[in-house]
């Protein structure tokens, strides 16, 4: 039996190829969205997992320093110390930044923690942490400074002598690490003539000491939800264990961003079995004659049904092939991470089956209803 499915596809090649690769982008930019979803996740995760905290001492009735603003007394770190099962204690400023690097403004997430603690919440790529106390910065390969470079911040000009690589804030800003006093005197310190206009209205001068969250490390064997009970009940703050941050993160944070993402990937998926569904109409159209002429000679309704329903799977393949191959090779070129993995890819594979075979149906409906005399009237 003559496979019309091959047939047509030989003798219009270049149109079907050309067909499978316009919808393969579509598909490809669903992969990448897919991706740019996976991305987020991971970049919120980045520095929380670099702080590796096993509670998070943050401003009462507030969801911490990645969601909202956060303000808590440093000094709040020695009685922390003292707590039970507490192990490890350190306050760490965040704030949002904007350098300049060859002429062009750069958006900075900047983590200000104290050098001297022997506490490092990154992961070094080249150069080495910071060993005095002014004048030295920790910058992201994200940010296109080098070793060595100077970069002018308020009232300073930093030396860079260490470099993290990928490492970015929730928002896909490359992260800068700093001295926690020089970190403060920039999130708090307010300019000298801001100063005295505060000072001739009566107000007071507001003191650097001042820390966004403060992170704990326990003890083996303490259990991180009975120690942050206890800080709640005494210190009056937030407390929150590493999961729960990490749920504020992309939860809370992301999950308007992944349902806008989700909306956009069913529309382009809807869109993509609109088209899949025109081009096999159209090319059931083209070959009525010879739909005809087999259903003359006897040929059952399934076989006519088959040839139509493989054409439309295969331009289906084509298209994912297309779709994959675009999405892998321009998902490097995005500013933000794309992350696709394979089991996301598969599953968009069987997607796409699925939509290939509803996209045939109308062809079919048409063919089946193709009367046989047409073959000798032609």
């Amino acid at each position: 039996m003559i496979n019309l499915a091959q047939r047509d596809i030989s003798h219009s090649l270049g149109k079907f190829i050309v067909t499978a690769l316009g919808v393969g982008m579509l598909i490809g930019v669903v992969l990448i969205m897919i991706g740019v979803y996976r991305g987020m996740v991971h970049d919120a995760m980045i520095v929380p997992n670099d702080i590796a905290a096993d509670l998070w001492v943050v401003q009462k009735d507030t969801l911490g320093p990645f969601a909202e603003n956060s303000r808590l007394h440093e000094d709040l770190k020695y009685s922390l110390k003292g707590f039970l099962g507490v192990d490890e204690v350190h306050p760490i400023t965040f704030q949002s930044l904007q350098i300049s690097h060859a002429k062009k403004p750069i958006r900075v997430f900047a983590l200000g923690y104290d050098v001297f603690s022997g506490y490092a919440p990154y992961t070094l790529n080249v150069g080495r942490s910071i060993q005095i106390l002014h004048k030295e910065i920790i910058v992201d390969t994200k940010t296109g400074f080098k070793l060595g470079d100077s970069i002018p911040l308020g009232r300073e000009t930093y030396t860079v002598v260490g470099m993290t690589h990928k490492a970015v804030s929730s928002g896909g800003d490359p992260m800068v690490y700093l001295d926690l006093h020089e970190a403060q005197e920039l999130q708090f310190l307010f300019s000298n003539e801001q100063i005295r206009n505060d000072r001739f209205r009566g107000g007071n001068s507001v003191s650097t000491a001042m820390v966004n969250t403060v992170v704990l490390t326990l003890k083996e064997g303490f259990d991180a939800k009975t120690v942050a009970r206890e800080i709640q009940r005494w210190k009056h703050q937030e407390v929150y264990t590493q999961q729960e941050q990490s749920n504020i993160l992309t939860k809370n944070l992301i999950e308007r961003s992944a349902k806008q993402i989700g909306m956009f990937t069913v529309i382009l998926l809807i869109v993509s079995s609109v088209i899949i569904s025109l081009i096999i109409y159209t090319m059931t159209i083209g070959k009525m004659k010879e739909i005809a002429i087999l259903k003359l000679i006897g040929a059952p309704n399934i076989i006519i049904t088959k040839m139509i329903g493989q054409q439309s799977v295969l331009l289906g393949i084509l298209a994912f092939i297309g779709g994959n191959i675009f999405a892998n090779v321009s998902a490097n070129f995005f500013p933000k991470t794309v992350i696709l993995i394979p089991m996301d890819a598969l599953k968009l594979f069987l997607v796409i089956i699925i939509v290939s075979i509803l996209a045939s149906l109308s062809g079919i409906r048409t063919a089946l209803r193709v009367d046989p005399a047409s073959a000798i009237g032609g």
